[in-house]
């Protein structure tokens, strides 16, 4: 089987111009790949999809409710937020709560999302920390750090209490070893692992089920709950995972990560699938995950007119015209028997 197939083709006048490959794996909450193209094993790092995992240590150790946490606040924690005043007011409360400055986040800054989406910043912006993408995680991980008596100063570091708790809490939701999660650095700077995708959709799967999962049951419904009542929190507008989300009514739980990955685990059916884009290419990326709703079957009518702009089928130039097409070309296998 090969690591990656093609996924999208773009075409001008006819003539191939680009080709997007990249692998999907389809799996249940224990695991067994339903559906797949490419190879369902791939190992690849699961950036911001990893998220809600990262978030269990707060809430299974009870310091999401000493600490006073609200479902809007829970949202924040699996965010890959635009930035939004919205946004940076839930940051500011988490970070209250915790009894911390926003200098202790160690996400560093970067100008908003929101700005390159074309919205109007508000009059005298100044970019903080909490206004970086990951705030919400951080600001997470100082409250836990807060509730449990560590120190925050080296709150990143692999040896720290709190990424040695999320490295086990992350292994046990996707059904792996610890040992068995290979370490990287995120782009928030905060310790990232990479997995196979067939684990990354059975921890989705698990996460969607909600109450339903055996080990995590309250803290997966608690998320589950907080990411699909807040999904304008969990991204922003004319962002993807708000839009997926939406178009879910609340039986999609939708998590984008940075350079290609996807995961969206359906609620009502136990299942999920993680997608990867092999060169990280985002109007891919949104195409085949279109492409997956529409072969898994989970798609109505009226789902698939919401999700269309994000096939983004035709190209169009500076002057509107349709100068080629974005064609997704993969079709998903299921395992015989």
């Amino acid at each position: 089987m090969p690591d990656f197939v093609p996924l999208v083709d773009l075409r001008r006048n006819g003539i191939l111009e680009c080709r997007h490959f990249g692998a999907i794996a389809v799996a249940d909450t224990t695991g067994r790949v339903l559906a797949q193209a490419g190879d369902p094993h791939w190992l690849a790092f699961t950036r911001s999809t990893l998220k809600a995992l990262q978030a269990l240590p707060l809430l299974e150790s009870g310091a999401a409710d000493r600490l006073g946490l609200a479902s809007e606040q829970l949202a924040l924690l699996c965010a890959s937020h635009s930035g939004e005043p919205m946004h940076v007011a839930q940051v500011q409360t988490l970070l209250d709560r915790a009894g911390q400055p926003r200098e202790a986040l160690q996400c560093g800054c970067h100008a908003p999302i929101f700005t390159e989406l074309g919205i109007a910043a508000p009059p005298g912006l100044v970019p903080d920390a909490r206004h970086h993408n990951c705030s919400g995680k951080h600001a997470g991980f100082l409250a836990w750090c807060a509730d449990q008596g560590q120190p925050v100063a080296d709150y990143l570091a692999p040896g720290h209490p709190l990424q040695q708790s999320i490295r086990a809490h992350v292994a046990r939701a996707a059904g792996l070893a610890p040992e068995a999660l290979a370490t990287g650095t995120d782009g928030c700077s905060a310790p990232n692992y990479a997995m196979p995708l067939a684990h990354l959709a059975r921890a989705y799967a698990r996460l969607a089920s909600g109450a339903r999962d055996a080990e995590f049951g309250a803290s997966f419904a608690r998320l589950a709950d907080a990411m699909t009542a807040h999904p304008e929190l969990v991204s922003g507008q004319r962002r993807n995972d708000l839009a997926f989300m939406r178009a879910g009514r609340g039986d999609w739980v939708a998590k984008i990560g940075a350079d290609g990955m996807q995961a969206i685990g359906s609620r009502s059916r136990g299942q999920a699938f993680a997608l990867k884009i092999a060169d990280g290419n985002k109007a891919a990326l949104h195409a085949a995950t279109v492409e997956v709703l529409e072969q898994l079957g989970w798609l109505d009518d009226a789902q698939r007119a919401e999700l269309e702009p994000w096939r983004a089928r035709h190209i169009v130039n500076a002057r509107a015209r349709v100068v080629g097409s974005r064609d997704t070309v993969f079709v998903l296998e299921r395992p015989a028997g």
